[in-house]
């Protein structure tokens, strides 16, 4: 592609680069992009201009919007199958939305590979699994320049084949088990709030449980959850792998995967298996609706996506989610 100033005179069937008055029997703007016609460079030689900067699409160039069409397309070759919908093109762009609810898999690598093949070639995305709603944008692809090389798009669409889907949840229902020390009827918040995360999955919640704080009482109320996601969420926090909650679940048969995560708030989540159903020990502060560890362990989870301790540990870069101010000692104190 060739870029630069050329005589009004030569300007014909180039595309204008930057936006420009024009003067007809009215002023006004010719756009940048526009594909310059003999009307356009009649009424810009009134404007006064001589010369403008255009660009140029040389044998083997492939013009903006069709080349972001085409890198869409072999991204999500098949886009409902994925979860996704593309946008029609303009100023080079295509945007990515979701279907439905659920989390975004990315191929980060694939993605990594086309954002190198030429730098007039882009794709941003969100970061990998975030949740997403209905009609979320999940990614942009622009093409920075007016038009780019045939065989650096080819290369480029090879590279981010299949690269994103949206994976929608794969449960329909849970079950949330609290226990509760004594008397002492647990507080509505933790239910509460994980109604709401569930409801933005497309879950539904059954009935309320709570049992006591004790390996055996837990482990029935495991045995017998209704729901195809059982959670778990102690009046005691959980401060060890033989606390009381992965206990529980390893007696009524299930299978512990991970204790702990690097995210804060957060640390406090356990997580395994009963049979068919992802069992989840819910950090304290799953009671409150802000984002926390658990929330991307149960979205994951609930899409059907493999989780393991390892990728438990990966989370810990990005997992600082918030200061607390209220702790004896914030994190932001300087030492001198």
């Amino acid at each position: 592609m060739k870029f630069g100033a050329v005589p009004i005179a030569e300007a014909a069937g180039t595309i204008l680069a930057h936006s420009m008055t024009a003067t007809g029997d009215t002023h006004y703007r010719v756009p940048k992009g526009t594909v310059l016609k003999a009307a356009h460079l009649r009424d810009l030689a009134q404007g006064g201009h001589d010369t403008i900067v255009v660009a140029q699409l040389e044998h083997g160039d492939v013009e903006e919007n069709e080349a972001a069409t085409r890198l869409a397309h072999a991204i999500a070759p098949d886009a409902a199958a994925l979860g996704l919908r593309i946008s029609a093109a303009g100023a080079g762009r295509v945007n990515l939305y979701a279907l439905h609810a659920g989390v975004c898999d990315l191929d980060e690598a694939a993605i990594h590979a086309l954002n190198a093949v030429d730098p007039m070639i882009t794709i941003a995305t969100v970061a990998p699994f975030h949740r997403t709603d209905a009609n979320s944008m999940i990614a942009t692809i622009k093409i920075i320049a007016y038009g780019v090389p045939e065989i650096a798009l080819q290369e480029a669409q090879t590279a981010a084949r299949n690269a994103i889907r949206v994976q929608a949840p794969t449960f329909g229902s849970a079950t949330l088990i609290e226990t509760q020390v004594g008397t002492d009827s647990p507080s509505e918040k933790g239910r509460n709030a994980l109604t709401g995360r569930l409801h933005r999955m497309g879950l539904v919640l059954s009935d309320r449980c709570v049992t006591a704080h004790s390996e055996q009482p837990l482990a029935q109320a495991i045995r017998d959850a209704v729901g195809e996601v059982i959670f778990v969420l102690t009046a005691s926090a959980t401060s060890d792998p033989l606390d009381v909650g992965p206990q529980a679940l390893r007696e009524a048969g299930g299978t512990v995967t991970g204790f702990g995560m690097p995210v804060d708030p957060g640390n406090l989540l356990f997580f395994g298996i009963l049979g068919d159903k992802p069992v989840i020990g819910l950090p304290g502060c799953a009671r409150s609706p802000a984002l926390n560890g658990a929330d991307w362990v149960l979205e994951r989870l609930i899409c059907g996506l493999t989780l393991t301790q390892g990728d438990i540990a990966a989370m810990g870069v990005g997992g600082l989610l918030k200061e607390i101010p209220t702790r004896p000692q914030p994190r932001s104190t300087s030492v001198t």
